[in-house]
């Protein structure tokens, strides 16, 4: 009797953890926003064919959402005089950016089908579709996430992996947010597109020599010159190959020392995790097959479901 009454609680237990991610899914708008998937992916096309950029820089909005207490949007919200948000947190102020795409998001999905769909979802379709106008992966976005009230300019500081972050901080960091090791190398080939500002990869063009290709520092080293202050701002590409292409590259770099940033070479510097950069370098289907896998995983991150938080009318402030 015992052990059935504990069973009992532990099936509670599990229903009740599990209960917020098991709450979305991938047919959650369709009734109730029919159109919601092509009013997404035609304003996120128009925006990368304008700048192709922007697609990594839609995709990287996604993971610094999700990083900071769960998949909910609260990124978005602006600071006021009474509101501290995250946008000026150190690993967005100056860094993150496609807000104004977003809002363009927002405003064709209210025009389809006004009050219904989250900013929070909205991101994780757009994150998606950005991956696929690039000539990634395709995958089933799971939705039914609500807007949060509330932002943490101080989680937000703690809880995104920095440019010069370890490997052991990575996969700590990752862990935090209940990913994998395995699921942190393959969102990390997330880096297969978009561009880096030279403060982020400074001290690695010119302190990293034993681990970094001799001619791509000093390519880098052209555009970044050595003193703080001076071309903080100036940009190279995070994969030298394909930049604007959403395929394994990365790891091809990285097995040649290419990474561009600190944080990248140290997935595949003698660690833990060289066998896995090895393997996506050799098998690109490999590679997005887990990168689907963990992106999925990532957009389950506590969201906010049923009566939780809001649907905001504007990203950009609570209702």
């Amino acid at each position: 009797m015992a052990c059935f009454k504990s069973a009992i609680v532990l099936f509670f237990l599990v229903s009740l953890v599990g209960s917020s991610s098991a709450q979305l899914t991938t047919g959650f708008y369709s009734k109730s926003c029919p159109k919601l998937y092509e009013t997404v992916k035609s304003v996120v096309n128009s925006a990368i064919q304008k700048e192709t950029r922007m697609g990594a820089s839609l995709l990287r909005l996604f993971f610094h959402d999700c990083f900071v207490n769960g998949c909910d949007g609260s990124l978005f919200l602006d600071d006021t005089s009474t509101f501290t948000g995250e946008k000026r947190a150190q690993p967005n102020f100056n860094s993150a950016r496609g807000f104004e795409v977003i809002d363009n998001i927002k405003s064709a999905v209210e025009k389809v089908c006004p009050g219904v769909v989250s900013c929070a979802d909205i991101l994780a379709v757009t994150a998606r579709d950005s991956v696929v106008i690039l000539g990634g992966p395709n995958w089933d976005v799971k939705l039914g996430r609500r807007d949060a009230r509330t932002a943490s300019q101080g989680a937000a500081n703690n809880s995104i992996p920095t440019p010069t972050s370890n490997l052991n901080r990575l996969i700590s960091s990752f862990s935090a947010v209940g990913l994998s090791t395995k699921d942190m190398v393959a969102l990390s080939g997330a880096h297969t597109i978009g561009q880096a500002r030279c403060t982020s990869f400074r001290g690695r063009i010119y302190n990293e020599t034993k681990n970094m290709d001799a001619s791509l520092a000093r390519t880098r080293q052209n555009n970044c010159p050595r003193a703080s202050g001076s071309g903080d701002n100036n940009l190279a590409p995070l994969d030298l190959q394909t930049p604007t292409r959403f395929d394994n590259h990365y790891f091809i770099n990285l097995v040649n020392k290419k990474g561009l940033l600190h944080s990248d070479q140290q997935l595949f510097n003698g660690g833990s995790v060289d066998s896995i950069v090895k393997s996506y370098s050799n098998n690109p289907s490999s590679f997005t097959s887990d990168f689907v896998t963990a992106m999925i995983k990532m957009g389950d991150n506590r969201p906010l479901t049923g009566s939780k938080g809001e649907i905001r009318k504007n990203c950009r402030r609570i209702n």
